[in-house]
């Protein structure tokens, strides 16, 4: 089974400050959320308790942010099906991109209550990479943290590797795509994103930040670092919260990332379960969210702010 290391009472005081939660009434605003699903005749009327306790942190306990946030989730899962369908890593297509990825959570939490998150393409010669299948993977990871984190966290650290990312896989990064994951993942997922850090940046980062940069908050834009080679981000991140192969002590990044193959499998009838648990437009009072809505050029889609 999937684990990690649940924050120590001091740990546990400083995420209830950043997420602004209140011991004496989250369970009063986690009923009053399900009170709410249950009058959306579009959304689901009933889901995972510990879930929706997960979006209310993420949203620091705003009702509104807290909704806001839960229909786009239930929404994308609706017009962006190659994201979250047939999520089983024993079919062919996925079994070649978890074979080409290695994604870790380090399993202890940082002193000030975040977790360090890795992601590395671990090989420099593959061909064919399908960027809906990588994005499955994506959310597959992210479905597993979140069911894992009990009593929250006060943000997320990521660490991505760019030392095998190709020209030719920039070639193959379609717009449509770069909007669908920033929307399905900054809008939608209940995570707080602090840090992100560009390690042995590749030498197209100049293009791929070009590309990619309309599509970010300009807050979450402002909160990337690039390094060179590992040793900058030391200064960042301490060694206890590092694998291996980034200078750290917390064990070798293949072995976390084989938790998460294992949790794949684990988890494999609750992802069966998920794929129906998504918005019906055809039900949504008002004007239906399409495709076109989100993603066509004249379409828009709100997005929240990042706290």
């Amino acid at each position: 089974m999937f684990y990690l290391e649940q924050p120590s009472p001091d740990q546990q005081v400083l995420i209830r400050q950043a997420l602004n939660e209140d011991v004496n009434t989250r369970d009063k605003d986690l009923e009053a959320i399900k009170e709410w699903l249950r009058k959306e005749p579009h959304l689901p009327d009933t889901w995972d308790d510990a879930m929706l306790m997960t979006f209310l942190r993420s949203c620091n306990f705003s009702l509104e942010k807290t909704k806001r946030r839960l229909d786009k989730y239930f929404t994308v899962k609706t017009i962006v099906p190659e994201f979250f369908t047939e999520c089983d890593i024993a079919r062919p297509e996925m079994q070649k991109i978890v074979n080409e990825l290695e994604i870790a959570t380090m399993p202890e939490m940082t002193p000030e209550g975040r977790r360090v998150h890795i992601a590395r393409i671990a090989i420099s010669d593959f061909e064919d990479f399908d960027y809906n299948y990588f994005a499955r993977v994506i959310f597959m990871v992210a479905d597993v943290y979140l069911k894992s984190e009990k009593l929250g966290s006060a943000g997320e650290v990521y660490v991505l590797d760019g030392e095998n990312y190709r020209l030719k896989h920039l070639l193959k990064l379609s717009p449509i795509f770069a909007k669908k994951i920033f929307m399905c993942t900054m809008d939608a997922l209940p995570i707080k994103i602090k840090e992100i850090h560009i390690v042995n940046p590749p030498f197209v980062i100049d293009s791929l930040i070009a590309f990619i940069k309309p599509f970010m908050k300009e807050k979450i834009f402002n909160r990337l670092h690039f390094h060179k080679d590992v040793t900058a981000l030391h200064e960042y991140i301490s060694r206890d919260f590092l694998p291996e192969e980034y200078g750290g002590t917390a064990g070798k990044l293949k072995l976390h990332w084989d938790k998460y193959l294992a949790a794949f499998e684990d988890f494999k009838p609750w992802f069966k379960e998920q794929e129906n648990i998504k918005a019906d437009e055809s039900k949504r009072p008002g004007k239906t969210t399409c495709y076109e809505d989100c993603f066509g050029l004249h379409g828009s889609f709100r997005s929240l702010a990042v706290d």
